[in-house]
């Protein structure tokens, strides 16, 4: 969910109508948008716009007009901008804006000037965006309540006592809303779901494969505008197939038709082979360490150690796997050169160097650490996830670190735990979203272990890997990838693919391709076809176009001097012919009259023309903001939220619980003796760490049958089973085990457990054994 704003020097500019036409095809959204401000004060009030630019979104038309004036934004060849920009004057407020912003991410900024006492400014915005799909398989696009008619809300609207005949503030606001939804999908549109007033779906085709809707009022008080839309059939593949732009020359990307495929793979609940393959890679900041130079199972506050985090998660992988892990501060460091098989050796070696990890309170090197991770190939079928655990803030390579991110997007992803407060939380926060992860802030390091593991639970679940796209065209036709299909996809995700359509069909009477989907749930292989029609839909704004265009561009940009000189050009003329921003090109805009305004169905003008009286240049960039609050969030909602149950938590400290940070202790010891494969062996450790001794658990074995280290892991298991209550974050564990009994023939279990629940003082279930 993505939000747009506008920000004035005071907030009496009000929004006081809203245009809005949207048009969504299966899972991307094309909006064209008109918003009037007023200044309200009687001076004239400084303003400035500002939306938030996400790696899904594409904004190709911005200007705003102001009495006979209007401020137009284009897009420059980057040096030529660059010389442009030396000439605008007040671009300093731009860097002042990007370093005292409280808000964070990339974001388009403009300033517009004085806007008069009582005047007008109206913004015209367009942009592309890719919708994300939900658990119930909608397609969900957002519009935030900051771009819906400014009101005055009050406590409780039933108290509002209005004169006969006069309309409440309400409803004359909802007279200023003008909001049309236009729905297309091949697969034919079933229902929507809206969180406001609307009109009954309209079905504008027999087939009912196209719809309209209108908003009929705003969401209740400061609710955004959530719309679902259901599309009927499977849900595992869909096909949108743009026309090529006639004007456009043949071999450009406009010259050909698109289509954008949107993979959601049926992934089962259920993998019929045991284990799951991945390769799992662990980011450790040292100065997480400071305060945790303890030996591993040391009872001195273990809880709040990183080191047993690692413990925890090392021994909860399964077998099969790959793993690595890295301690990163000035410098950084791998345990092995390349991730290791998940075995005994390799983890009695890991573990054995946890307690090496020093603390580095110099800087943060987090960029370097993901490139050369990235330079590392991937491990066929074994899927690339990282677990990022950071304290210091690294400002000053934000911006870096997330494009080295959405380069590798499709390859990886990431979970990741901000430290100390949070101050890295908008960075995880980013990072976590792109690569379709999960940030968990970690106020205190008090439930580090827990949230940690929670994580790797959500990490071992089935997930769609191998995947590969198998084309059936009619003679003549060719398709050409424009972003490649993904290394993996996971539970209640989907990606987008797009390819360009080549060449002349024999027969002009076949119009229908095929697509067949396949990959791997584990080992399960999965296949699905999908048939989808090459008459191209007539879109003028070419959005499929637009949003190809732009994962086209970065991936020239990464290519960098492996392209050709003439290549690039090409990539450029592209990027200002659909007003697709890339690494080639720069935002520069223009203040004009309006018999000069310039619009963008052409190349920009010569840069000869700016220096004419007529116009002149506006502050106006894309920038990395580098404030405390996440763009991401359309509210400061959930900000506060976790601000407020930090404050929490320092407020209610109260002096450690002993028997409480006694027992992970406890847990720690008897987690450090538990094998790779999910066993214990019956030695006197693990009796020490039991309470018990060595010859009253040989004593009590069931019988000599029972092979010692069966005898060892039931007892073992019940153990954890009982105190799970004080520490909850040993169900991997737990299921490891139960699976290594289940493998063992003629175990015992029944007595096992019967002899485990007697010498322990406990009442486990047999259902343990069945996790």
């Amino acid at each position: 969910q993505r939000g747009i704003w506008f920000f004035s020097s005071y907030p009496e500019v009000e929004l006081e109508t809203v245009t809005v036409n949207v048009t969504i095809q299966d899972f991307v959204a094309d909006v064209v948008s008109e918003l009037v401000f007023r200044n309200v004060q009687q001076v004239p009030k400084e303003t400035m716009f500002i939306f938030p630019v996400d790696s899904n979104t594409v904004v190709d038309t911005f200007h705003a007009t102001m009495g006979d004036s209007c401020i137009e934004a284009m897009l420059w060849e980057k040096e030529e901008a660059q010389k442009l920009c030396k000439a605008i004057p007040g671009m300093e407020n731009l860097r002042y804006l990007q370093d005292q912003w409280d808000l964070w991410g990339r974001v388009f900024a403009c300033f517009l000037g004085s806007l008069p006492a009582n005047g007008e400014v109206t913004i015209s915005l367009c942009y592309v965006q890719e919708l994300p799909l939900q658990p119930d398989g909608a397609a969900q696009f957002c519009w935030p309540h900051e771009l819906f008619p400014w009101i005055k809300y009050t406590s409780d609207f039933s108290h509002l006592s209005l004169p006969a005949g006069q309309v409440s503030s309400k409803e004359e606001m909802s007279k200023n809303l003008h909001f049309s939804i236009s729905l297309k999908s091949a697969r034919g549109v079933s229902h929507v779901a809206i969180n406001s007033s609307h009109t009954p779906l309209q079905y504008t085709a027999s087939d009912q494969t196209s719809a309209q809707v209108f908003l009929k009022s705003l969401p209740w008080m400061q609710d955004d505008l959530n719309l679902m839309v259901y599309y009927k059939g499977p849900h595992t593949l869909s096909a949108v197939v743009e026309r090529r732009d006639p004007k456009a020359p043949p071999g450009s990307l406009l010259g050909h038709p698109v289509v954008m495929l949107t993979l959601m793979p049926n992934i089962p609940e259920v993998v019929p082979s045991r284990g799951h393959l991945g390769e799992f890679l662990f980011l450790m900041d040292c100065s997480l360490f400071q305060d945790a130079q303890v030996p591993l199972t040391s009872s001195a506050h273990p809880s709040i150690c990183p080191q047993n985090t690692l413990l925890f998660l090392l021994k909860s992988l399964p077998l099969g796997c790959y793993f690595n892990i890295y301690s990163f501060g000035a410098t950084f460091k791998a345990f092995y050169p390349q991730s290791v098989e998940y075995t005994q050796e390799n983890l009695d070696s890991a573990v054995g160097r946890i307690s090496s990890i020093c603390p580095d309170l110099g800087g943060c090197d987090l960029l370097g650490l993901l490139r050369s991770i990235y330079s590392t190939p991937l491990l066929s079928g074994h899927p690339r996830q990282l677990f990022i655990f950071i304290q210091r803030k690294i400002s000053s390579e934000e911006e870096a670190v997330m494009a080295e991110i959405y380069h590798y997007r499709d390859h990886h992803r990431c979970f990741c735990f901000p430290a100390n407060r949070c101050v890295n939380f908008h960075l995880s926060q980013a990072i976590a979203l792109e690569t379709k992860g999960q940030c968990v802030c970690i106020h205190s390091r008090v439930d580090m272990t827990s949230k940690a593991v929670k994580c790797l639970q959500r990490a071992l679940q089935p997930m769609a890997s191998r995947i590969s796209l198998h084309w059936d065209l009619p003679p003549g036709l060719e398709v050409s990838l424009i972003r490649k299909a993904p290394e993996m996809i996971f539970q209640g995700h989907q990606s987008s693919i797009y390819a360009q359509i080549h060449g002349q069909a024999q027969d002009a009477k076949v119009d229908e391709g095929a697509v067949t989907l396949q990959y791997y749930v584990g080992n399960q292989f999965f296949d699905y076809t999908l048939r989808f029609s090459l008459s191209p839909s007539s879109d003028d704004r070419l959005p499929v176009h637009r949003m190809a265009l732009m994962h086209l561009l970065w991936e020239r940009a990464w290519e960098g001097t492996s392209r050709t000189e003439d290549t690039c050009q090409s990539a450029v003329k592209s990027s200002l012919t659909l007003g697709v921003p890339s690494p080639f090109t720069s935002s520069v805009a223009v203040r004009m009259k309006h018999r000069d305004a310039w619009h963008g169905d052409s190349l920009p003008p010569d840069s000869s023309m700016l220096l004419s009286p007529s116009c002149n240049l506006v502050p106006c960039q894309l920038l990395w903001l580098r404030g405390f609050r996440p763009v991401l969030f359309k509210s400061t909602k959930f900000w506060m939220v976790q601000k407020c149950q930090l404050c929490l938590e320092m407020l209610g400290h109260k002096a450690p619980d002993t028997e409480t940070l006694t027992q992970p202790s406890t847990y720690c010891k008897v987690v450090a003796l538990q094998k790779a494969n999910g066993s214990w062996a019956l030695t006197t450790a693990l009796a020490s760490a039991l309470g018990l001794s060595k010859a009253d658990i040989e004593a009590q074995r069931p019988s000599e049958d029972v092979e010692p280290a069966v005898w060892a892991t039931v007892l073992a298991l019940v153990w954890l089973h009982k105190y799970k209550w004080k520490v909850p974050w040993s169900e991997l564990l737990e299921a490891k085990a139960c699976r290594w009994l289940q493998d063992q023939a003629e175990a015992q279990l029944d007595e096992c457990l019967e002899a485990a629940n007697s010498l322990l003082g406990c009442f486990v279930e047999p259902t343990v054994f069945r996790m």
